[in-house]
Protein backbone atom coordinates (compact mmCIF):
# COMPACT_ATOMS: atom_id res chain seq x y z
CA UNK A 1 0.00 0.00 0.00
CA UNK A 2 1.52 3.19 -0.77
CA UNK A 3 1.52 6.32 1.26
CA UNK A 4 -1.19 8.21 -0.35
CA UNK A 5 -3.82 5.43 -0.15
CA UNK A 6 -2.61 4.38 3.28
CA UNK A 7 -3.55 8.27 4.08
CA UNK A 8 -6.52 8.05 2.79
CA UNK A 9 -7.59 5.10 4.32
CA UNK A 10 -6.56 5.27 7.92
CA UNK A 11 -7.34 9.25 8.09
CA UNK A 12 -11.11 10.27 8.61
CA UNK A 13 -11.09 13.23 9.80
CA UNK A 14 -9.80 17.08 7.37
CA UNK A 15 -9.63 20.31 8.66
CA UNK A 16 -9.34 22.25 5.19
CA UNK A 17 -7.69 25.11 5.65
CA UNK A 18 -9.09 28.38 3.37
CA UNK A 19 -12.37 26.12 2.52
CA UNK A 20 -14.87 28.69 1.29
CA UNK A 21 -18.38 28.79 1.15
CA UNK A 22 -18.61 29.35 -2.91
CA UNK A 23 -19.86 26.64 -4.45
CA UNK A 24 -17.83 27.68 -7.82
CA UNK A 25 -14.11 27.78 -5.45
CA UNK A 26 -12.17 24.44 -5.90
CA UNK A 27 -11.70 24.14 -1.91
CA UNK A 28 -15.73 23.47 -1.63
CA UNK A 29 -16.04 21.10 -4.93
CA UNK A 30 -13.01 18.90 -3.09
CA UNK A 31 -13.94 19.14 0.42
CA UNK A 32 -18.03 18.64 -0.62
CA UNK A 33 -16.61 15.02 -2.24
CA UNK A 34 -14.76 14.15 0.44
CA UNK A 35 -17.18 14.78 2.89
CA UNK A 36 -19.63 12.32 0.76
CA UNK A 37 -16.95 9.80 0.66
CA UNK A 38 -17.23 9.69 4.50
CA UNK A 39 -14.66 11.88 5.70
CA UNK A 40 -15.38 14.35 8.45
CA UNK A 41 -14.84 17.99 7.53
CA UNK A 42 -13.59 21.05 9.58
CA UNK A 43 -13.39 23.97 7.68
CA UNK A 44 -10.64 26.85 8.84
CA UNK A 45 -11.77 30.17 7.82
CA UNK A 46 -11.88 33.11 9.62
CA UNK A 47 -14.34 34.90 6.87
CA UNK A 48 -17.03 31.96 7.26
CA UNK A 49 -19.12 30.64 10.51
CA UNK A 50 -20.70 27.74 7.97
CA UNK A 51 -19.27 25.82 5.18
CA UNK A 52 -20.99 22.57 4.48
CA UNK A 53 -23.14 22.10 7.45
CA UNK A 54 -19.80 22.16 9.64
CA UNK A 55 -19.19 24.71 12.07
CA UNK A 56 -16.14 26.62 10.54
CA UNK A 57 -12.92 27.91 12.82
CA UNK A 58 -10.80 30.90 12.45
CA UNK A 59 -7.83 28.44 12.60
CA UNK A 60 -6.59 25.19 13.58
CA UNK A 61 -5.69 26.29 17.39
CA UNK A 62 -9.36 26.72 17.65
CA UNK A 63 -10.39 23.78 16.37
CA UNK A 64 -11.11 21.66 19.31
CA UNK A 65 -11.37 18.15 17.98
CA UNK A 66 -8.43 16.07 16.68
CA UNK A 67 -7.41 16.33 13.15
CA UNK A 68 -5.41 13.70 10.97
CA UNK A 69 -5.37 15.66 7.46
CA UNK A 70 -4.35 19.19 7.13
CA UNK A 71 -5.63 19.77 3.95
CA UNK A 72 -4.33 23.70 2.95
CA UNK A 73 -6.35 25.45 0.17
CA UNK A 74 -4.19 28.56 0.96
CA UNK A 75 -1.24 30.01 -1.77
CA UNK A 76 2.02 28.59 -0.85
CA UNK A 77 3.40 31.91 1.22
CA UNK A 78 0.88 31.04 3.76
CA UNK A 79 1.83 27.42 4.14
CA UNK A 80 4.68 27.89 7.44
CA UNK A 81 2.42 29.14 9.49
CA UNK A 82 -0.10 26.75 8.86
CA UNK A 83 2.19 23.95 9.42
CA UNK A 84 3.38 25.27 12.37
CA UNK A 85 -0.31 25.64 13.56
CA UNK A 86 -0.68 21.79 12.68
CA UNK A 87 2.71 20.49 14.62
CA UNK A 88 1.09 22.28 17.30
CA UNK A 89 -2.47 20.85 16.62
CA UNK A 90 -1.06 17.51 16.68
CA UNK A 91 -2.24 16.83 13.24
CA UNK A 92 -0.44 13.65 10.62
CA UNK A 93 -0.80 14.76 7.77
CA UNK A 94 -0.06 18.24 5.98
CA UNK A 95 -1.79 18.17 2.40
CA UNK A 96 -1.00 20.95 0.18
CA UNK A 97 -3.42 20.84 -2.43
CA UNK A 98 -2.38 21.44 -6.34
CA UNK A 99 -0.58 24.69 -7.14
CA UNK A 100 0.62 24.93 -3.33
CA UNK A 101 4.14 24.26 -2.95
CA UNK A 102 6.69 25.41 0.16
CA UNK A 103 9.63 22.83 0.43
CA UNK A 104 10.51 24.36 3.61
CA UNK A 105 7.67 23.99 5.46
CA UNK A 106 7.13 20.46 3.98
CA UNK A 107 10.84 19.60 5.64
CA UNK A 108 10.00 21.43 8.70
CA UNK A 109 6.77 19.10 8.95
CA UNK A 110 8.38 15.76 8.30
CA UNK A 111 11.38 16.86 11.00
CA UNK A 112 8.58 16.88 13.52
CA UNK A 113 7.11 13.28 12.50
CA UNK A 114 3.90 14.88 10.04
CA UNK A 115 3.95 13.05 7.13
CA UNK A 116 3.50 15.03 3.79
CA UNK A 117 1.79 15.24 0.57
CA UNK A 118 2.26 18.24 -1.79
CA UNK A 119 1.14 19.66 -5.44
CA UNK A 120 -1.69 16.97 -5.24
CA UNK A 121 -5.39 17.13 -5.16
CA UNK A 122 -6.83 14.60 -2.41
CA UNK A 123 -10.42 14.39 -4.41
CA UNK A 124 -8.27 13.15 -7.43
CA UNK A 125 -6.18 10.83 -5.46
CA UNK A 126 -9.27 9.11 -3.37
CA UNK A 127 -11.07 8.64 -7.13
CA UNK A 128 -7.76 6.73 -8.69
CA UNK A 129 -7.78 4.83 -5.51
CA UNK A 130 -11.66 4.04 -5.44
CA UNK A 131 -11.70 3.07 -8.79
CA UNK A 132 -8.87 1.17 -8.76
CA UNK A 133 -9.83 -1.18 -5.82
Amino acid sequence: MNQIEAILRSCRTIAVVGLSGKRYRPSYGVSEYMQRAGYRIIPVNPRESEVLGEKCYPNLESVPDDIDIVDIFRRSEFVPEIVEAAIRKGAKVIWMQEGVVHEDAAQRAEQAGLTVVMDRCILKDHRRLRHAS
